[in-house]
């Protein structure tokens, strides 16, 4: 292997790795005493009843008034139509969610749609889950929990 194939060969793996620990969901932060590492629950976002929420894929929503989480699992499947592209269908993004419980160590997976092909609401442990939006790649999405 010449110089210049090993090179692009090693700066290729340093961006996989590096675009690896940007998705780690735990965040490490410095405590007061000594400097220590400690892990930082980065990856919650607190949702008040009835408003929307944005998550990122990995970012979970905690409900305010409920022992309830919802996190934002990944995208399943994006048929949308494109940007700039007239389409006489508009597509239907799905994602998927895990819901659950954390007092009563209670969880189930579910998927929520954009379209018309299948449910973009949910009710789990007496709170209404609804899919308000899936932004354009399919790196955030937004929900009304209440």
């Amino acid at each position: 292997m010449d110089a210049h194939k090993l090179a692009l060969a090693i700066g290729t793996v340093a961006v996989l790795a590096v675009g690896a620990g940007s998705s780690v969901a735990l965040a490490h932060t410095l405590d007061g005493a000594g400097g220590a590492p400690r892990a930082a629950a980065a990856g919650t976002v607190p949702a008040e009843p009835g408003r929307d929420v944005t998550l990122r894929a990995g970012q979970e929503a905690q409900l305010s008034t409920k022992d309830l989480t919802v996190r934002y699992t990944r995208l399943v499947e994006d048929s949308r139509c494109s940007e700039h592209v007239t389409c006489v269908w508009s597509g239907d993004a799905v994602v998927a969610i895990q819901l659950s419980q954390p007092g009563r160590g209670e969880q189930t997976a579910a998927q929520l749609h954009t379209g018309r092909r299948g449910p973009h609401d949910l009710t789990y442990a007496a709170a209404h889950v609804e899919l308000v939006d899936v932004s354009r790649a399919g790196e955030r999405i937004t929900l009304r929990v209440s």
